[in-house]
């Protein structure tokens, strides 16, 4: 058995799974505490790396293709804080560290895992019912029904109809996409003969999510509706997942002025409506302010 015991969590290996259990250092994130431990199955590993900087190190998990639900209803772009597949390495443990990925990848290579991607999830997704509330409104899941319901930040044009239920069978497809740059995330569900390209902020069956801290939260609704729908394999769709920490950096200081303007108008909104405080309304201000 190997073990890694750190303040961003602990790592056990018993030959035949990984125990992931997140620490309760201020620096991890509410999703992979909310989520709790994970068992992952050795024979859903790809791999496993050591990524050693100047001061701490990071392990690194890397899971085959369609075998986690929560990484396939997110694309991989759960970023560091709330990536449960990595953990912070202090410099005084980087030897262990090393022990521990010498011995899962001998583990890997011993029991001939293959690394390619699977046709149905080794793991089971988070537990039912949940529920989380971000951005415009709150997502709620028993395991059949998805329920959507609006707050007071809502487009009206949105919220106007009412909450929304939603049949698991009705739904064909789920996204959770993060907040980036002057774009604003979602959770979005895709529904049996209600297609839409509407933005989220208008999409009655998309909660629109703004980067705040509860966001990945919904991640985890997304995830458990995302393991009891047919798995993408047998429909032949496999989106390739970005690598975790390298989501989309949005536009960049060529973006149109005119929509910088916009999003600054929007900020500024949010911060007298009490969505943003003064202190996430200056940092947003800032970042944005360094594109015009």
């Amino acid at each position: 058995m190997a073990e890694i015991i750190q303040r961003d969590g602990t790592w056990i290996f018993d030959g035949d799974a990984l125990r992931l259990t997140p620490g309760r250092d201020k620096n991890v994130g509410l999703l992979r505490r909310t989520l709790g431990e994970i068992t992952v199955p050795l024979g859903a590993l790809a791999g496993i790396s050591l990524e050693q900087g100047k001061k701490t190190g990071r392990l690194r998990l890397r899971l085959r293709d369609g075998a986690d639900p929560l990484l396939q209803a997110t694309g991989g772009k759960l970023t560091e804080p709330n990536d449960p597949y990595q953990l912070t390495v202090e410099a005084d443990r980087l030897g262990v560290a090393e022990y521990f990925v010498d011995e899962v990848r001998s583990a890997l290579l011993l029991d001939q895992v293959p690394s390619g991607p699977v046709d149905g999830y080794l793991l089971p997704g988070p537990a039912v019912p949940l529920s989380a509330s971000a951005g415009d409104g709150t997502a709620s899941f028993d395991g059949e029904r998805v329920r959507l319901e609006w707050n007071w930040k809502t487009e009206d044009a949105k919220s106007a109809s009412g909450a929304r239920a939603l049949a698991l069978g009705d739904i064909t497809a789920v996204e959770w996409r993060p907040a980036a740059g002057l774009e604003n995330g979602c959770l979005r569900f895709t529904v049996r003969g209600a297609g839409t390209e509407a933005p989220p902020k208008y999409d009655p069956n998309s909660v629109e999510l703004w980067g705040f801290k509860k966001d990945p939260l919904m991640a985890l609704v997304a995830a458990a509706v995302q393991v009891r729908l047919p798995h993408p394999a047998a429909a032949g769709d496999r989106p390739v997942l970005e690598p975790a920490g390298e989501a989309d950096p949005g536009p960049g200081p060529g973006s149109d002025h005119d929509a910088l303007l916009r999003r600054l108008r929007e900020l500024g909104e949010l911060h007298k409506e009490g969505v943003l405080t003064d202190e996430e309304f200056a940092l947003a201000k800032q970042a944005v302010l360094k594109r015009l």
